[in-house]
């Protein structure tokens, strides 16, 4: 019989993930409840959520309809399958997202989070060419410092080296792009840097080297996220486009970060005019309010799979929580408060004023790049000699200490307020940060 947890201080059981559990249940951070754009921490504090959570809670914490839907759904349908199967407000979401997408985009897979929306694409993507008799196309084609979750599929196609290390040899027949940051020429850019389109072009050397009749697909998020916000350089996406079109290759965009709205569009497909075969989808969809993940995608890959027996599944994938009851009822709400509340205009609206406070801190101590586009930022830091990411850590330390969560990563301080930040909470995210920046050598 297992002992009853007598304090919250009795952390010992809970593995985190992404967290050094050790140093953390020495000095726990606990947060207790959560409403609009603040967290209510343990010891009685509100908190400023300068991260909508983990990039998800774009229409701001403890929303009452979509609390109120989900307790609604709770009440009536808790579980069904979707196997053979399935429940109304399935398909009433996959009709609404469907309809709020790029025209072509018009059939959806769900599933529970991005990890799981990006390894469905992945493998989408290898059926799709074999139901078109190119099975030899099996090679997956990501980019140096992409995140695409923590699935086998999407680690083989990242490219950040610490999450990939510890899990080797992942998939085979992967290969990858050059990343588009490029300090020299586009520090401190503001949305899409002027240069770096011709990076697109080393897909054409990957073709040259590999032949076009390997590869099934590149997938390529249209703002890197995690790896500290790297908008597209202008024309780059296009580009990507153009190539896979040359050379029958499908275009994925992973928008798990860059949907619903933070970039002031349903998606980053239609904010930047560029249309993959496939997006992948989480986080704003449920505002994080329950788990949920999708893969939409293009007619013409759901039409490669319509044949054959009528009555033959047409595609072995799927997971035992594939649109979920709750998560579709808060999926339905999300969506329905985004419009009412005009959230994405709001966005668009508000995203010249995050610009100006973010390069405010252009010449602040230790700032060598600052990058925006959207409801995004990251602010970069030259490396302590001998200490590579002390200074957003604690950077990011001191500002918790003031009251505002904001998130560090390597020499980076990286933010994605709820899209219902208001203009005075963005000015005091920022000067925590510089307040923060002149304490620290």
């Amino acid at each position: 019989m297992h002992a009853t947890i007598s304090h919250p201080n009795d952390l010992d059981a809970h593995w985190m993930p992404f967290t050094a559990n050790r140093l953390f249940k020495s000095a726990p951070r606990l947060f207790v409840g959560a409403e609009g754009n603040y967290y209510l921490s343990s010891d009685g504090r509100r908190i400023l959520d300068g991260m909508a959570g983990l990039w998800c809670v774009n229409a701001g914490h403890g929303h009452p309809r979509i609390r109120e839907a989900i307790k609604a759904q709770a009440d009536g349908l808790d579980y069904v399958s979707c196997f053979q199967m399935g429940h109304p407000e399935a398909f009433t979401l996959a009709n609404r997202m469907v309809g709020m997408l790029p025209d072509g985009l018009d059939h959806v897979l769900f599933s529970n989070s991005g990890s799981e929306a990006v390894d469905t694409a992945l493998k989408v993507a290898l059926a799709y060419h074999r139901r078109r008799g190119e099975g030899g196309r099996y090679r997956l084609i990501g980019r140096a410092r992409g995140y695409h979750g923590m699935g086998f599929g999407g680690l083989s196609v990242a490219g950040i080296s610490r999450h990939r290390r510890d899990f080797g040899p992942l998939l085979p027949g992967t290969a990858h792009l050059p990343h588009t940051l490029d300090l020299a020429r586009n520090a401190f850019s503001r949305g899409e840097p002027e240069h770096g389109v011709e990076l697109a072009d080393d897909l054409e050397r990957l073709v040259q080297i590999h032949d076009a009749s390997t590869i099934a697909a590149v997938i390529v998020e249209p703002v890197a996220g995690s790896t500290g916000v790297l908008p597209p350089p202008k024309g780059y996406l296009k580009r990507l486009r153009e190539i896979c079109d040359k050379h029958g290759i499908l275009l994925i965009f992973d928008e798990v970060i860059s949907g619903f709205g933070r970039l002031g569009a349903s998606c980053a497909a239609e904010a930047f005019g560029v249309t993959p075969d496939m997006i992948t989808c989480a986080k704003g969809l449920t505002n994080g309010a329950v788990p949920m993940g999708a893969t939409v995608v293009g007619k013409h890959i759901y039409d490669a799979f319509m044949t054959g027996p009528e009555a033959a599944i047409e595609l072995f994938h799927g997971f035992t929580y594939s649109g979920h009851p709750l998560a579709c009822a808060a999926g339905l709400a999300t969506l329905q408060v985004y419009e009412e509340e005009g959230l994405f205009e709001r966005t668009r609206k508000i995203a010249d004023h995050w610009e100006q406070a973010a390069h405010a801190l252009k010449g602040a101590p230790h700032v060598i790049d600052i990058r925006n586009i959207g409801l995004v930022a990251a602010i970069e830091f030259a490396p302590r000699p001998g200490g590579p990411g002390q200074r957003s850590a604690e950077c990011a330390e001191a500002c918790y200490q003031d009251g505002v969560l904001v998130r560090a990563g390597a020499d980076l301080i990286v933010l994605s307020p709820p899209l219902t930040i208001e203009p005075d909470e963005i000015d005091r995210i920022f000067a925590s940060i510089r307040k923060a920046l002149d304490a620290i050598a």
